[in-house]
């Protein structure tokens, strides 16, 4: 998948996610406001409690929508790597908020319990809520986590579990109201404190998780494998090492060590390889955003460091003294230099007109090749001729 390509799936992500938390919001608002009045005139502080729940849901399909729309901006200057933390944001704000409703409702039922002795006993309308709910709340669910497969939206993926957190409270507030009708009061406010334990814990596991992407927790261990194995597809690679992936909202940034097959290729194929690695990777991984990748010439965790040898300049000063009295030196047409195994390989390239009757190619290699032990850091001086 190319970048443009990517920005517009960003926007068609967008799209995606405005539309299905719409619908979601619309459903919230209607069912809050009914299982809170039908709580109140039904008599049941679950219901009432599952109300506040889906008003939790009703603040975070506003909220959705406004972190998706500024999270799928495209990249600029103060924000190079794009937006999309901003989703992820606003997921631990939202698992929060939904921790912090379940303390409330928590705090209340237990206040109830052990207080005066109950003497309110729910009605059947109340129960009726209870199912109503839990048939809109289970059809919301199933709209919104097949809409967040579809844009790959971990935030959407979130919004829909609060949807399956309030069907599922509804199911714990029928069998509270259906107890209490039964003639045990308290279990209105037992199981009020059912839901509010598992809200809280849906809670957790959203901000859990969105805090591990706040600070650059690795992708899984297979999406990380896939990662490896396409980019040994490569041609010009030869091994994959210093692998490191981090997570931006629905995307996925990927920063790499490539060891190649050759260690002495041309700056130009070695950004070939990595150009053609990091197509490879935004075509075939549609997480993957952004790819940085370094070329290695050799394994660097298992060779010498070169980190401590001369650059160009210095060596040609040093190969200027070592060579001033060699008369081929100063027909040299180029110079490339190999930084591998903590030493510096050299090839001189030198015109083929220089070889005569009376001048072999060995004895002009042989003329640089008695001298260099004098270069400090050099492992070898190759003499090549065109």
């Amino acid at each position: 998948m190319t970048e443009s390509e990517k920005i517009d799936e960003a926007d068609y992500r967008y799209q995606q996610i405005k539309k299905v938390t719409v619908v979601g919001a619309v459903v919230n608002f209607f069912l809050a406001f009914m299982k809170i009045i039908l709580g109140y005139v039904g008599q049941s502080q679950v219901l009432i409690a599952d109300g506040v729940h889906s008003l939790a849901d009703l603040a975070s399909d506003l909220v959705v929508i406004v972190a998706a729309k500024h999270g799928s901006a495209k990249a600029d200057d103060d924000h190079p790597y794009g937006h999309g933390r901003i989703e992820t944001v606003v997921e631990v704000m939202l698992g929060g908020f939904l921790v912090a409703v379940a303390t409330g409702i928590m705090v209340d039922a237990v206040s109830r319990l052990v207080g005066p002795p109950i003497e309110t006993v729910p009605t059947w309308i109340a129960l009726f809520a209870a199912f109503l709910s839990i048939a809109a709340n289970e059809g919301l669910f199933h709209y919104t986590i097949y809409v967040s497969k579809k844009a790959n939206s971990q935030l959407l993926k979130a919004n829909a579990w609060h949807h399956r957190t309030d069907a599922i409270s509804s199911v714990i507030a029928v069998v509270g109201i259906a107890g209490a009708m039964a003639g045990f009061p308290t279990l209105d406010s037992i199981a009020a404190i059912g839901v509010s334990l598992f809200i809280a814990k849906i809670g957790w596991d959203i901000s859990w998780r969105s805090l591990r992407e706040l600070i650059d927790t690795a992708l899984d261990p297979e999406k990380v494998e896939q990662i490896r194995q396409t980019i040994l597809t490569v041609d010009g690679v030869k091994a994959v090492h210093s692998l490191r992936t981090r997570s931006m909202g629905a995307y996925a940034l990927v920063d790499v060590h490539i060891l190649v097959s050759d260690s002495r290729i041309s700056v130009s194929e070695g950004h070939q390889i990595s150009e053609s690695v990091m197509r490879l990777l935004l075509k075939e991984i549609d997480e993957v955003s952004d790819v940085t990748v370094h070329i290695d010439p050799e394994d660097d965790e298992v060779k010498g460091t070169c980190s401590h040898l001369p650059l160009r300049g210095e060596v040609l000063h040093l190969l200027d003294k070592a060579f001033a009295a060699n008369k081929f030196y100063p027909q040299i047409k180029n110079v490339t230099l190999h930084y591998l195994d903590g030493k510096i390989h050299i090839d001189l390239l030198l015109p083929l007109s220089l070889i005569s009757e009376n001048t072999s190619a060995q004895q002009i290699k042989d003329s640089f090749n008695h001298q260099f032990d004098e270069v400090q850091n050099i492992a070898e001086i190759n003499v090549l001729f065109t």
